[in-house]
């Protein structure tokens, strides 16, 4: 009877022990904004907008402070996709698919997805908003295939019929398992919001993985529902600030279907801000960093919320990546991803759990940006190896494309980093040298270009030497924004 009762009091606290994720069966509503920095998020300082929404999240879940998305479209959303980084899968350069053609595709046969691995647990899936890296003409089911059950997307600039698909704001070009058309009169994100609702709705029985690729507020500047009259130079605020508008309407529906305390709500960018666009944080300027490795351009706003499981009023330095979303996906879903890949990420599931406030990285990496080329019917990278950037809490190595090490910045102290500490004798910065050292001699010396089949003939290609020009033009642009003139307005 005694060994009895040990056992039993045994079984109890594996149970206690075992992870949250695992006895609730989360859903996750992944919200992932296109090109916007912390500048303009009033929770992370923004001193020209207010997002109470999104500032709402971050007070009541946690808000991170050190996450590296990619400096551009294209390989943010690969590696988030694929939970490897861009010099694995190699979609290192942007290329956008349905605008520029010759049979480039993201190849799900041949590239792992977080999606398929949720689905295989159980999950019901559905995405929303911007994809870019199929064409819908071509491959109308695509999303099927890497493991979305529902879809509403903007189809993308289609070459050949960007009259009709280049709006994804008002009038816009939505594909969806009825086909691709125009929805007049209509606004591109309460088309993708609504069809996340009733995707919710329908689902809310059981476990669910939502991704919400916002077109918001990427140009073209615009006016909104909120703001229908707005002028110009208010656009990219009213913009931003319905962003906020519709996160606050997808929480509503949430609390409405009672599911509010069983949805992890990630809440994101894919890059910094455009270029053109300056805004101030804390008092300080900050020109936008899209396509750039300085903090502008690549340390994303990052927040994670659902009342009851994720800690709240936290704010973490957790070092984390996009290729660490994957395996958190993963995680919190307990799926086990396919072990026909190597990945690159690391779960930091424990922390939105409450259950550590360290991540298992000491440094993370940002990389990839501006257009490929295509060589012999193939995309192919610009550089052989691209520059790229790795820091940790602290320091940030800016490293070229010969693979060495040429600048060194205190990202705690140098808000602008300019000031270039590689022939600093301090022992700290000659450690983070030696570490950031150590990480690239680990990698290869030779990136990957994209892994896929071609199928189907195209609808449009772009003559090669016109994205060859566009692509030798950009291996000459700097990879860090200029420093800023206060004259600047």
């Amino acid at each position: 009877m005694k060994n009895l009762i040990l056992l039993l009091a045994a079984s109890l606290v594996l149970c206690s022990c075992s992870s949250k994720q695992q006895a609730i069966k989360p859903n996750i509503l992944f919200i992932l904004l296109d090109d916007l920095g912390k500048e303009w998020i009033s929770a992370y300082g923004a001193d020209d907008v207010k997002t109470p929404t999104i500032d709402k999240i971050a007070d009541t879940g946690i808000l991170f402070e050190n996450v590296y998305s990619m400096p551009q479209c294209t390989p943010s959303r690969v590696t988030l996709l694929t939970g490897q980084y861009p010099w694995r899968h190699g979609w290192i350069n942007h290329y956008d698919v349905p605008r520029w053609g010759h049979g480039g595709r993201f190849d799900p046969e041949q590239n792992p997805s977080y999606a398929k691995n949720l689905q295989q647990a159980g999950y019901n899936t559905c995405i929303a908003g911007k994809w870019q890296i199929n064409d819908f003409r071509i491959e109308p089911e695509i999303l099927n295939d890497v493991g979305f059950d529902e879809y509403c997307m903007w189809t993308g600039g289609e070459g050949g019929n960007l009259e009709k698909s280049q709006h994804r704001y008002w009038n816009p070009y939505i594909h969806t398992k009825d086909g691709s058309r125009t929805y007049e009169g209509k606004f591109g994100e309460d088309i993708f919001s609504d069809f996340i609702i009733d995707f919710m709705k329908k689902n809310k029985n059981e476990p669910m993985m939502i991704y919400y690729a916002m077109c918001l507020p990427h140009g073209p500047l615009t006016t909104t529902p909120a703001k229908p009259e707005a002028p110009k130079k208010e656009q990219h605020k009213a913009m931003v600030r319905y962003t906020d508008i519709i996160l606050d309407k997808l929480i509503i529906a949430l609390e409405d279907l009672q599911i509010r305390e069983n949805t992890i709500i990630v809440w994101t960018t894919d890059n910094g801000s455009s270029g053109g666009l300056i805004g101030h944080r804390t008092g300080k300027p900050v020109r936008g960093g899209k396509t750039y490795l300085s903090e502008n351009g690549v340390n994303a706003p990052f927040i994670v919320n659902c009342p009851g499981l994720v800690p709240e009023g936290k704010v973490s330095d957790a070092l984390i990546d996009f290729t660490d979303l994957f395996p958190t996906f993963c995680d919190l879903a307990g799926a086990k991803p396919s072990g026909d890949y190597t990945y690159d990420g690391h779960s930091f599931a424990p922390i939105l759990l409450g259950e550590s406030e360290k991540s298992e990285r000491n440094w993370i990496m940002g990389i990839g940006s501006h257009p490929a080329k295509i060589v012999n019917g193939k995309i192919k990278n610009a550089f052989a190896f691209r520059d790229r950037a790795i820091r940790d809490k602290n320091y940030k190595a800016y490293i070229n494309t010969s693979g060495e090490i040429y600048e060194i910045v205190n990202v705690k102290n140098d808000f602008y980093e300019q000031v270039n500490l590689i022939d600093n004798n301090r022992s700290e910065v000659i450690q983070a040298k030696e570490k950031f050292q150590l990480v690239l001699d680990k990698l290869p010396k030779q990136d990957n270009n994209p892994v896929y089949k071609t199928g189907v003939a195209p609808y449009f290609n772009i003559p090669e030497e016109q994205l060859l020009k566009s692509s030798l033009k950009s291996m000459k642009k700097p990879n860090k924004t200029r420093p800023f003139n206060h004259s600047e307005k």
